[in-house]
């Protein structure tokens, strides 16, 4: 296939749709002639949307059977990385969906937990990963391990300074909150700490098994590549 082409050479006429995640639908068989036809596409969106879409840029099963994704964009931190040129468009529509549904402190986890990099791999894990937002505790206005540190010493209720009398002048709360950061795996985000609970990460989706409610492909095995 040919090398894509730069958002700089779209069609003037397209913009990039205001949904949570946003594709650059393409006819693929226009593609390989040379011919760049393709519109944004914003999800979540419907079975009617998507077809009016293929129609507009003459997918019609006939001639022209084969899209890819030539753009993407998510309003989400790290979404886009996982999406590819030829991601399911029933499967993004499930995401978009799910992320729609998370309230800004949830967002605000999820996001953290992207950029802590250990639970995401896939769509999958980015559709699994909105079900499983109680396996991780976040702490506001805690930005810094020095911070971290403190809270756990003086603010918890863990420790009592009080026992360490002026010995708790001489604790280095950085260092601490260093380590509980390890042991955590946590990390910094937005001016908050968010880690890992330890409670069991469920995985209900499989990858494969798309809840009917959310396919936007009328024929969803028509379009596959």
């Amino acid at each position: 296939m040919q090398t894509l082409p730069n958002v700089s050479s779209y069609p003037e006429s397209t913009a990039v749709g205001s949904g949570t995640i946003s594709v650059f639908v393409t006819n693929l068989g226009k593609y390989n002639e040379g011919e760049l036809v393709g519109e944004w596409l914003a999800l979540p969106t419907t079975s009617e949307q998507v077809k009016q879409c293929f129609q507009r840029i003459g997918i019609d099963g006939i001639n022209y059977d084969e899209y890819f994704l030539t753009d993407y964009e998510s309003t989400v931190y790290g979404v886009s990385n996982y999406i590819s040129e030829y991601s399911n468009l029933d499967e993004l529509n499930y995401l978009a969906c799910k992320l729609d549904e998370l309230s800004h402190d949830e967002m605000e986890i999820y996001e953290a937990v992207i950029d802590v990099g250990d639970y995401v791999n896939s769509i999958t894990d980015l559709i699994n990963l909105s079900d499983n937002l109680d396996c991780f505790q976040s702490l506001s206005n805690i930005s810094d391990e020095y911070d971290l540190g403190f809270y756990w010493i003086a603010e918890s209720g863990c420790y009592s300074l009080k026992e360490l009398g002026n010995l708790s002048n001489y604790f280095d709360y950085e260092r601490y909150g260093h380590d509980i950061t390890l042991e955590q795996n946590g990390t910094f985000y937005s001016g908050n700490y968010i880690y890992y609970t330890g409670e069991t990460f469920s995985s209900d989706y499989d990858g494969k098994s798309i809840p009917e409610e959310y396919c936007v492909l009328t024929e969803p095995n028509d379009f596959d590549d």
